[in-house]
């Protein structure tokens, strides 16, 4: 790839190209080649997506954060991008150790995406790290009873809901 910004159809091929490579096994590849157009392209979101996407799927959380972020500040993202972009950084903080960062991003992200177990899940775990056992429980407990399918579960349902919301109480 040369140092020149590519045109609109371009852009989409390079991406499609990149992209495959990564679903093909070519991730290290599709990570050089996401990295090179995001230099190119800096403001696009799809772009620094996908490249974030490219590095933490190699491990490179810390190199993958600066991508989310720069593909949620900026417009263009598919809701399905978005809720991705959201979780993939939420997740990266986490393993980072930056929990904290973690937690307000997926607080921030489950609100935005409520029928998101994925993301609630996370955030639950981003919990536990910051010290609130009760509420990591307490939304994992909500989110088993809610989203369940096994029959025993779901015929305690509205007990789990009762004391999720408690735990240490008794009765």
């Amino acid at each position: 790839m040369n140092d020149t910004v590519p045109s609109p159809a371009d852009r989409d091929r390079l991406l499609s190209e990149a992209v495959a490579l990564r679903a093909g096994g070519g991730k290290e590849e599709a990570r050089r080649r996401l990295a090179a157009l995001a230099a190119l392209l800096p403001g696009d979101a799809e772009v620094a997506y996908q490249a974030a996407w490219a590095h933490d799927v190699l491990g490179l959380e810390a190199e993958a954060v600066p991508y989310y972020e720069t593909a949620l500040a900026g417009a263009g993202l598919t809701d399905d991008d978005r809720r991705g972009a959201l979780l993939g950084l939420g997740s990266t903080y986490r393993t980072l150790g930056r929990y904290e960062d973690a937690v307000t991003l997926l607080e921030r992200a489950a609100a935005e995406f409520p029928e998101d177990g994925a993301l609630r899940t996370f955030l639950a775990m981003a919990l536990y790290n910051t010290g609130r056992h009760h509420d990591s429980a307490r939304l994992l407990l909500n989110l088993l009873a809610t989203t369940s399918e096994d029959p025993s579960v779901r015929r305690y349902r509205a007990a789990i809901e009762h004391y999720a919301q408690d735990l240490d109480a008794i009765g």
